[in-house]
């Protein structure tokens, strides 16, 4: 399992084209283990 926790809002932080980091990271780790 994948658990992620955090005590501010990124989401707040985000843009369309500019997302924060945090939600980087998890895209890149789904991608990656959805390829194997």
């Amino acid at each position: 399992p994948w658990y992620v926790a955090t005590q501010f809002h990124p989401e707040f932080k985000s843009r369309p084209h500019r997302p924060h980091p945090l939600f980087c990271g998890f895209i890149a780790s789904a991608l990656d283990r959805s390829r194997g």
